[in-house]
């Protein structure tokens, strides 16, 4: 079963889905803008195209993430985004 979220007033959504092979994501696109999100569990992100400026929990520094890259939020916490295009990405859910 699919399930469709919309986030920030349209700005982010995403389709949920489980399956045999990657367990429970979602994969959604991003538009230009500043997010915070919270996890209720680990997350391991990817960018599947456009990029994605991070401040992940605990480190003082913004990332860059590109095509092919991923990045570990840790459960329970909140990470900040910077999208300065739109950006795809596939969400695992560990």
């Amino acid at each position: 079963m699919l399930n469709v979220n919309e986030y920030f007033a349209g700005k982010v959504k995403s389709i949920g889905f489980e399956g045999d092979s990657i367990g429970r994501a979602s994969v959604g696109v991003m538009d230009v803008g500043e997010y915070t999100f919270g996890t209720g569990q680990p997350e391991e992100m990817t960018v599947i195209t456009g990029a994605l400026k991070v401040l992940l929990p605990g480190s003082p520094d913004w990332q860059v993430f590109v095509p092919g890259e991923s990045f570990f939020v840790p459960g329970k916490s909140e990470f900040n985004l910077q999208v300065v295009e739109p950006t795809s990405y596939l969400c695992k859910y560990l």
